[in-house]
């Protein structure tokens, strides 16, 4: 039988901005289980939330998650849905006009200070990279690292890995410049824009690369494949955002199920894929990627929390088969096991 701590252990974490802090619980509950991530792979808010993990001892990592993301002590919603529904509204157009702190300027910002035209100036993502990741201990490479976006002249899916170059926060911030919110980043030349638009969800580095032992894949996803019928166009517009970059998981897990199954290439390779997806999306509201505010990140934080609590269980009664030939799929969401495959 083979045991966690006989697995290479991969985090992959998806981009999905605001609702990053799922993720941050998700680790919460993983490292309160004992459970550490070996490599790193993230894009946009996942990259921002992999760097404070790889670049701080473990003892310190929570600390500056909640340091970045600023979760309420409390996610009481006493005032019912109608009033969270106008807060988290009124949350979204606060964040559009005036910007976040530590994230990303006012509107216009970038328009007034930068060369590329975007809405926002994210220098403050970089100067709180500065303070909140230790980059020597991210580069001397404890744990793997990488980072993915995608060049803008020429859309090539580009990879920063800490194994082959040293990671700086501007390559961070190129993970996350989704056009036109956030101006294009230049790293060495290149000009790059967020790693999401090619796959929000990057697996492909921890499931095409050959590894020395069985790899237990955590892959954190925050925009759900599944949702309600929409009711008000509000509710339309937030739905077809989740299905534009949830539908690229699909299809890249898809893809990925079914060369395993056919290559004999990779008859030999032994991955389980724990895919947790943010689907505790009833009160959420469009232009939820824009509420930063402490009552919904505590929110989501608990629900990544709760997630991460119910994967560590699964493992622990041995339901999610490691060491097994082949890819086999968890899925867990708002708290229930959505799918498996023995």
């Amino acid at each position: 039988m083979t045991l966690m701590s006989d697995c290479r252990i991969a985090l992959v974490l998806a981009g999905g901005n605001a609702l990053g802090g799922y993720q941050a619980g998700v680790y919460e509950a993983l490292h309160e289980g004992g459970v550490q991530p070996d490599w790193i792979v993230g894009t946009s808010a996942g990259a921002v939330n992999g760097a404070i993990l790889a670049g701080n001892a473990p003892e310190d990592r929570l600390d500056r998650l909640h340091a970045f993301w600023r979760p309420r002590v409390s996610a009481s919603l006493d005032h019912g849905e109608p009033f969270d529904t106008w807060r988290r509204s009124g949350e979204v157009m606060a964040t559009m006009l005036t910007g976040h702190g530590g994230m990303f300027a006012p509107l216009g910002t970038a328009l007034a200070t930068r060369d590329a035209p975007a809405l926002y100036d994210t220098a403050p993502l970089g100067h709180s990279l500065s303070r909140l990741v230790d980059f020597d201990r991210l580069n001397a490479g404890a744990v793997r690292f990488t980072v993915q976006a995608v060049a803008l002249d020429t859309g090539a899916e580009v990879l920063f890995d800490n194994r082959a170059a040293r990671i700086e926060p501007d390559h961070v911030r190129a993970s996350g410049a989704m056009p036109p919110a956030f101006p294009p980043i230049t790293v060495d030349g290149v000009t790059y824009v967020d790693g999401g638009l090619s796959a929000n969800l990057p697996l492909d580095p921890v499931l095409g690369e050959p590894q020395d032992r069985p790899v237990l894949c955590i892959a954190v996803d925050l925009l759900p494949l599944a949702g309600s019928r929409e009711r008000t166009i509000g509710h339309l517009i937030a739905r077809a955002q989740d299905l534009t970059f949830a539908a690229q998981s699909r299809r890249t897990i898809a893809a990925w199920r079914h060369r395993y199954d056919g290559d004999p290439a990779l008859a030999d390779r032994a991955v389980a894929l724990a895919h947790l997806t943010y689907a505790d999306q009833q009160r959420e509201v469009a232009g939820k990627a824009m509420d930063f505010s402490g009552l919904s990140v505590r929110q989501r934080w608990d629900a990544g929390r709760r997630d991460g609590a119910l994967l560590l269980d699964r493992l622990r009664e041995g339901a999610i088969p490691l060491g097994r030939a082949g890819l086999h799929l968890t899925g867990i969401a708002d708290g229930e096991v959505q799918e498996e495959r023995p």
